[in-house]
């Protein structure tokens, strides 16, 4: 099992690469992926799972629009900072969230990261998509719609 978990994540790495000079996280395609770690993950589905076991392994694999800075001990608002959006801003009213997407980002089959494949994650998360999610862990903290975000 241990191993069919690890494989899954090998095979689902998403994001292995940046524009030239910038860290990549993923070995080359055909390389094994290590991660030790203490536990066995329920699964790699990283919107599905919300434990420790889970999170450690994949943070790894999957890239975030924003992450909250791993060298600062409390997490705060002035502690995130950027991944694959360098930047982001608020509409006056606090009601819409803008993020610039990083220029250069491919999937594992080289196509590009767009806007299109953020928006089909956040319908995914919303249920507004045809697929489902299994389980949600999050679903109680996505806001009613018309909710400020700030």
């Amino acid at each position: 099992m241990k191993q069919s978990c690890w494989a899954l994540a090998a095979a689902c790495v998403l994001l292995v690469g940046m524009s030239a000079g910038e860290a990549t996280f993923a070995q080359k395609p055909g390389e094994i992926l290590k991660v030790y770690h203490w536990d066995s993950p329920a699964s790699m589905s990283i919107h599905e799972e919300a434990t420790y076991s889970t999170v450690v392994p994949t943070m790894g694999v999957f890239n975030n629009l924003v992450i909250y800075d791993q060298d600062v001990p409390q997490n705060s608002l002035q502690s995130i900072i950027p991944d694959l959006a360098p930047s982001w801003s608020w509409s006056e009213d606090g009601t819409q969230l803008t993020f610039r997407l990083r220029d250069g980002v491919k999937w594992h089959d080289g196509r590009a990261f767009t806007a299109k494949d953020v928006q089909c994650t956040w319908d995914l998360l919303l249920g507004k998509s045809r697929e489902k999610l299994r389980t949600n862990p999050r679903k109680g903290l996505v806001p009613e719609p018309g909710a400020s975000h700030r």
